[in-house]
């Protein structure tokens, strides 16, 4: 048997009710989804300000960052164009990307644009070069001294 009988008027939560009827029960919804609301809302604040951290210290560029993700793409590069070549290198120049990898990859973001240049340099020069030819081992070449000068810049002014 349901109690339709009015109760009196009250507070719940600092808010007014005015008994137990139809209204006072749309009401209490009414506050209960707007402290749910609020819960939502204010949490999802604090996860979006924790994500936004995170991100900006995954986003936190090194100083050597732009030398260093040339000298991947030149290695990536590299790999391509002698493989095409026959210099029968295998995956020594995959091996010195994984190196990097290890020592400069602290975060998935930052490996992944680490990747992202390597595979850019790689996919660049197969597009261009299908055979060997005197064009590709003088880009061989000049990478190759391109990608030893910024090394040892890399390791003299970054200890």
């Amino acid at each position: 048997m349901t109690d339709t009988r009015k109760q009196p008027a009250g507070r719940i939560g600092g808010f007014e009710t005015a008994g137990r009827g139809k209204a006072s029960g749309a009401r209490i919804c009414d506050v209960l989804r707007a402290i749910v609301l609020a819960v939502i809302l204010s949490s999802g604040t604090a996860l979006s300000g924790f994500e936004t951290r995170a991100f900006a210290e995954e986003q936190a560029v090194k100083p050597y960052d732009t030398k260093l993700l040339r000298l991947t793409e030149i290695i990536g590069a590299v790999h391509y164009l002698r493989e095409l070549c026959g210099s029968g290198d295998g995956q020594l120049w995959r091996d010195q990307m994984r190196g990097i990898l290890k020592a400069e990859g602290g975060t998935a973001l930052r490996r992944a644009r680490l990747s992202r240049s390597f595979n850019k340099g790689y996919q660049s020069y197969s597009r261009t070069y299908k055979v060997c030819t005197a064009s590709a081992k003088t880009a061989i070449e000049r990478f190759l001294d391109e990608g030893t000068e910024i090394a040892e810049d890399l390791v003299k002014n970054n200890p």
